[in-house]
């Protein structure tokens, strides 16, 4: 694979022999429709340097793909400095650690500093051609590893990834109270509360949610946990561990205390994926320097 200005080659696998270009966009990336309609109508895709007939010319092994993935396009987000901790970068892909205390994304109300205005400072200063765009979100106070697409295909096959549940993500957590069995399965649907914007709630009227967690250490008053989700709901760890009487250590909002600035103990300490263009196995960990609640111990 190899990059050469704004086009991107890779050389055709084995098992996309005998594939159209077509069904390679939509069976092996999963681009939507007007993305595939981009590359089309603007003649962004080659095969062996020549514009392929989407829906008759058939790739063979060793066939060279070219996609024009990297054209500039305007930063339009304010840029702050964060000074990020980068966990991993190639052209396609920025995890970053971000820190507790800052929004992932501008919501429409004065935020400051978000960690999106922070990848805009980092895009500026290092001339990348576009701004890289979140896959998935985490809470003001959740600190941790946030995996980010830098072009238009990036974004969108991570996310279909995301929701195919192919990227695993490890959370620890500090709760209240000490948690008798080692591991556990939390399956319990989450839904709007209604009495709270802001707020979920478990009910059977909600969508299915499954978090798993194993004690890593108890101490007299709390448990350290480490966590997996099979799910990505909003507020899905707290929701799951207040409900069964074991909130975040500082998370008000779900029966948790012991912290002034309403700050919660919860921090994304990994990311797992196959890379969807080199196809090697990427882990990033997200060390404690992120988080008010950890230390790096903690994370071992």
């Amino acid at each position: 694979m190899k990059r050469y200005g704004e086009w991107f080659y890779m050389v055709i696998p084995g098992d996309w022999e005998d594939l159209t270009i077509e069904k390679v966009m939509k069976q092996k990336w999963k681009i939507p429709r007007k993305l595939r309609h981009d590359f089309r109508s603007n003649k962004k895709v080659t095969l062996n340097n020549h514009p392929p007939h989407w829906k008759t010319t058939i790739v063979k092994k060793g066939d060279e793909l070219g996609l024009r993935l990297f054209q500039p396009s305007p930063i339009s987000v304010p840029p702050v400095d964060l000074n990020l901790e980068i966990l991993y970068e190639d052209d396609h892909i920025l995890v970053v650690n971000k820190p507790a205390g800052v929004f992932t994304h501008p919501n429409g109300s004065d935020d400051g500093a978000t960690l999106w205005n922070g990848i805009s400072c980092y895009a500026r200063k290092h001339s990348l051609p576009v701004l890289p765009k979140y896959i998935h979100r985490l809470d003001r106070y959740t600190s941790g590893a946030i995996l980010f697409g830098k072009h238009g295909l990036a974004i969108a096959t991570l996310g279909e990834m995301m929701k195919r549940r192919q990227i695993s993500r490890t959370y620890i957590a500090k709760v209240h109270g000490r948690i008798d069995k080692d591991e556990g399965r939390i399956d319990s649907p989450i839904d709007k509360d209604p009495a709270y914007t802001t707020k979920r709630k478990v009910s059977e009227q909600g969508q299915q949610a499954i978090t798993n967690y194993t004690v890593v250490h108890r101490e007299k008053d709390c448990s350290l946990l480490r966590l997996q989700l099979e799910t990505g709901r909003t507020h899905q760890i707290r929701v799951h561990l207040s409900s069964i009487g074991h909130p975040l250590l500082g998370d008000s909002l779900y029966g948790g205390y012991g912290d002034s600035e309403g700050r919660h103990s919860l921090h994304a300490a990994s990311l797992s994926f196959v890379h969807p263009f080199t196809r090697e196995d990427i882990t990033c960990h997200a060390s404690a320097s992120s988080s008010p609640f950890f230390e790096e111990i903690d994370l071992d």
